[in-house]
């Protein structure tokens, strides 16, 4: 299956615009939110039917055993994270600041206490005409990387397609990397602002470690012609496809909150739009 990933160096670029409106450009039957800590895609994807759904276990967690505890304080103690509190007599554990080592069930004199797989999140696996494989990282929870190849595996494992959609999630950190990894290309939503640029060199840096070949765009450009310029520029001298550039465009924004993406309204964004599609095509040889 060939992979096209939609990246952003970090939330609110209109990443998953991009997505939305490649997804039904390339008539894509395939497609993912890998956006696991803030998933959106679902939102301009209306789906007909309900998704399966599955519990995601990421690391364990401490319980402990009411009825075996002799309250002898000695959990919490030598809990580094302070996870164990006493409360109204009784001990108990903050799954938000527990970190699963293990200390409290080693030390534990009446064996009261032992680890348990944590329910870190849910896939999500909508199945029609269409594959749409998602997933809601739990708040607090720190395994979003491991649930984000779970999202991609499951669309894989789900679907017979040639060619598929992922939108990616936000930042450099590890659900980007385990976005990155096994794609075929990456196009990057540029901001032209200064933090825009920064954040997009950060993210080329990380595509580059992982030898995937790459795409620049830039969204909402006329908000400051000279930074896209100055992005413009960047690509240029470094050799990379910079493939179009998407003005702002409220009608972006009344297409959302329809529930549709805007590439089925004519506006100059979803025009913008269009051409982008055309030199990715052309990059991804599809």
């Amino acid at each position: 299956m060939k992979k096209l990933l939609i990246l952003s160096g970090k939330g609110g670029t209109g990443k998953t615009t991009v997505a939305a409106s490649m997804i039904e450009l390339f008539a894509a039957k395939a497609f993912a939110d890998c956006d696991v800590d803030a998933p959106n895609l679902h939102l301009v994807e209306n789906r007909n039917v309900l998704p399966d759904r599955k519990d995601f276990h990421g690391s364990q967690k401490a319980v402990i055993d009411k009825l075996r505890c002799m309250f002898c304080g000695a959990c919490a103690s030598n809990c580094r994270f302070d996870a164990i509190k006493l409360v109204k007599s009784k001990y108990i554990v903050d799954e938000f600041a527990c970190e699963g080592c293990g200390v409290c069930e080693q030390i534990c004199p009446a064996k009261a206490i032992h680890l348990e797989d944590d329910i870190a999140g849910e896939l999500m696996l909508y199945k029609e005409e269409r594959t749409f494989s998602t997933a809601k990282l739990k708040m607090g929870r720190g395994n979003s990387g491991k649930l984000v190849t779970a999202v991609k595996q499951q669309l894989v494992k789900n679907s017979e397609e040639e060619f598929a959609i992922i939108d990616g999630s936000p930042g450099i950190g590890c659900p980007v990397v385990a976005s990155i990894s096994g794609v075929d290309m990456v196009l990057i939503v540029a901001e032209p602002s200064q933090s825009g640029i920064s954040d997009m060199e950060r993210i080329l840096d990380t595509v580059y470690q992982l030898d995937v070949p790459v795409a620049v765009c830039i969204n909402k450009y006329d908000i400051s012609l000279e930074k896209t310029e100055e992005i413009i520029s960047f690509c240029e001298e470094n050799e990379i496809p910079f493939v179009g550039k998407i003005p702002l465009d409220e009608t972006v924004t009344k297409a959302q909150n329809n529930g549709r993406s805007v590439i089925h309204i004519d506006c100059p964004a979803s025009r913008a739009i269009q051409g982008i599609y055309e030199q990715t095509k052309n990059l991804l040889n599809v």
